[in-house]
Formats: structure tokens, C-alpha cells, sequence
């Protein structure tokens, strides 16, 4: 098992040694829940089992590098990125109904379960925590149109969870843009050039809180930002990753 992985199959063995009953699963409707998923539902989510280190890119099989190609060529503006899941059925549905519909019930067992794997991961790897969590910025009348933005939703949960505070104003969006998910990777990056604008001094450790991570050009535009605003050390943490 690669190094990076540790983390993940540690705290996947503990649950499953550890497992308290009680409640309904959101996916199933099984009487025997833990944080609202049931064991059998909880193992059908798709682990990120073998990534990219810096962006979590799926890879097919292990790497010696830990990287992808597009890190090894175009080495992003973060360090690493914690993103436990691949976006993929049945965590695409729970994310969408949680993002589209308001349905937070389905992202309640997706952030206890992000949250425990974020720490056990920072203390097997001995990793500094950051000094605040950024939520991924929305536009405000898409966020008027949501009822709320799902990053900053998230970003209070594991800040509950993991003692670290939110950042929510310090990075803002300037202008609207074209949906991304009608664009292509480089369309992406010149989409959003220009688009967040940091509103103080970035504290050194910082991490970028979003619930999904596609191409990886809106966090690259968004750590930007952050970097030239003083960050030096940016993690990603995101629920999920797209297969590529």
C-alpha cells in the first residue's frame, strides 16, 4: 500500500471495528446507521484509492511519483489536496441532492466521516493544520438562488470538528463567470482569471474547502490569489474528485 493511502485505511478499519448503531441510513433506509450511513452503503462509496498527492487526481494504479502529469508539468500554486472520495455513483447523487436540493441529510454522514478522516490524516502524516479554512467562493446571486454556499456549509462543519477557524471573507468573488461545467480545462483557467479577489493579508497556512474538484482550475485560480496574498502552505480538502 502506497504511503499517501495510510491515512485513509487506517480510519476506514477503525470504523469498522468501532461501529455504534443507531438511526436511519440516508441511502437505504437500514435501521443500523453510523452517522447516517449503514456499513454496506458506507463501503459503496468510492474510496480515491490510488491519486495524484498534490491534486487527487484518480490514477489507474499506483504511482512511484505520487503524481500526475499535469502536476509533474504544471506544478499547481497548492501542496496537497485531501479528497477521499471519487465522484462517482452513489457520492455523486448524495452530493447533488445536497448541493441542488438542500437535502443536507445526505451530506451529514459525507462530512463526519471527511472530518475524521482529515485529522487522522494530519496526525498519521504529521501535518501542520492550517490556520483557517477558506470556503470556495460563490456568486452572490447563484447563492441567492441556492439558499447557501455548500463550500462555506462544509467549511463551518469540519471548523466545529477540527477546532480551525473560517475564513469566509477573506476572498471574494469580483465578477460573474460561465458555468465551468460547460467548459474544458484551459476554458476554465481563462474563465476565472481575475475573478477572486483577496480581501487582507493571507495567513502562512491556509486550506481551500469545496465540495467537488473537477479539472482543478477553479482551486489553482483561488490558491493563486491566496499565494500572492502572503499563503505559502495550501491544502485542498474537497469531498470528491472527478476521474479525469
Amino acid at each position: 500500500m502506497i504511503k499517501g493511502l495510510n491515512w485513509l485505511s487506517t480510519f476506514m478499519e477503525l470504523k469498522v471495528n468501532s461501529v455504534r448503531q443507531g438511526g436511519l441510513c440516508v441511502a437505504c433506509l437500514c435501521p443500523n446507521a453510523f452517522n447516517g450511513l449503514c456499513q454496506p452503503c458506507r463501503a459503496d462509496l468510492p474510496v480515491n484509492r490510488w491519486h495524484c498527492r498534490c491534486c487527487a487526481l484518480p490514477l489507474a494504479f499506483p504511482s512511484a511519483e505520487l503524481l500526475c502529469g499535469d502536476c509533474l508539468k504544471f506544478p499547481p500554486p497548492f501542496s496537497l489536496s485531501c479528497i477521499p472520495w471519487r465522484y462517482q455513483y452513489p457520492l455523486d447523487g448524495m452530493i447533488g441532492r445536497y448541493k441542488y436540493n438542500g437535502q443536507r441529510k445526505f451530506a451529514r454522514p459525507l462530512l463526519a466521516d471527511f472530518a475524521g478522516l482529515l485529522e487522522q490524516r494530519l496526525n498519521s502524516e504529521a501535518l501542520p493544520k492550517p490556520d483557517v479554512l477558506v470556503p470556495a467562493p460563490m456568486d452572490s446571486k447563484r447563492r441567492r438562488r441556492r439558499g447557501f454556499n455548500q463550500a462555506r456549509d462544509m467549511a463551518e462543519y469540519l471548523a466545529r470538528d477540527l477546532g480551525i477557524p473560517v475564513a469566509a471573507g477573506l476572498v471574494r468573488r469580483v465578477r460573474r463567470v460561465r458555468a465551468q461545467r460547460e467548459l474544458n480545462r484551459e476554458a476554465r483557467l481563462a474563465n476565472l482569471r481575475g475573478v477572486f479577489e483577496v480581501t487582507s493579508a493571507a495567513p502562512e497556512r491556509v486550506a481551500i474547502v469545496d465540495d467537488v474538484v473537477t479539472t482543478g482550475a477553479t482551486v489553482r485560480v483561488l490558491a493563486s490569489a491566496l499565494r500572492e496574498a502572503g499563503a505559502r502552505d495550501i491544502q485542498v480538502w474537497a469531498l470528491a474528485r472527478t476521474p479525469g
